[in-house]
């Protein structure tokens, strides 16, 4: 196959179930022709953000379910649609290493079509940033408040691995891989266009990093600081080697 009979076959027709269902036809177009790409590159480049934007477009509206079920207290629904909100979490995360196949050179190119344009416009990245604190309002009232429990109660001095612990582990994952996300796309943009550089509008890439230090449930992490420095006021700063005395 050669690619004009690649390029006439890739779109199809657009007449078979399957095709009007996932309406391929509008689907593969959606990126720009073959014969306008700047290079080879930039349509792995539209590709994979696109894909993003719509793995961040099932994130969020999985999300709304379930708060939803967190209000019903419905920890195994819960359970199972944040397993589905990780997994794609994932796949965002690794879909990042594509983009790291581009040379620096070859994404100057791209980025003279991008405009004014960065990640941070992201429709989808911005709605994930409004929607942990429904999450936690929903957790704290129905797993928390309704129960007699703190987050200290639940992983320390009433632990018992249950409802409202593995509710919280599961935020908390959900906080983690967010920030590995977050992370894989700094290191991408330290590899593209520097760790010095400016930003497309203008700034310094650091100030980008700033985002990384932004948890969305603080108080699920500052408790394990708490306990561990509660437990080392039992054996002390320094504990004894496991070799003994001799």
């Amino acid at each position: 196959m050669n690619r004009e009979q690649f390029y006439a076959a890739m779109g199809g027709e657009g007449t078979l179930d399957y095709e009007k269902y996932l309406q391929t036809k509008t689907l593969l177009n959606c990126q720009t022709g073959f014969a306008e790409l700047c290079n080879a590159d930039e349509l792995q480049f539209q590709v994979v953000h696109q894909i993003e934007e719509l793995w961040m477009k099932l994130i969020a509206y999985t999300l709304l379910d379930i708060d939803d079920y967190l209000q019903a207290a419905n920890t195994n629904r819960v359970l199972t649609l944040f397993r589905r909100v990780h997994l794609a979490q994932k796949m965002m995360i690794q879909q990042v290493g594509l983009l790291e196949t581009m040379s620096p050179k070859e994404y100057q190119a791209i980025r003279t079509r991008l405009g004014n344009g960065s990640g941070q416009e992201s429709p989808g990245f911005r709605t994930l940033l409004r929607m942990y604190q429904p999450l936690w309002n929903s957790f704290e009232e129905f797993y928390l408040r309704k129960r007699g429990l703190t987050v200290e109660k639940i992983y320390d001095t009433a632990y018992d691995h249950g409802d409202a612990y593995v509710v919280a582990e599961a935020l908390a994952e959900f906080d983690e891989l967010f920030q590995k996300f977050r992370y894989e796309h700094m290191q991408l943009i330290h590899r593209t266009i520097g760790f010095g550089s400016k930003s497309l509008k203008g700034r310094p890439v650091e100030v980008l990093s700033e985002g990384m230090s932004h948890k969305f449930f603080p108080e699920l992490w500052e408790v394990r600081g708490k306990m561990t420095d509660e437990w080392g006021a039992e054996y002390g700063v320094k504990r004894d080697s496991l070799g003994g005395h001799h």
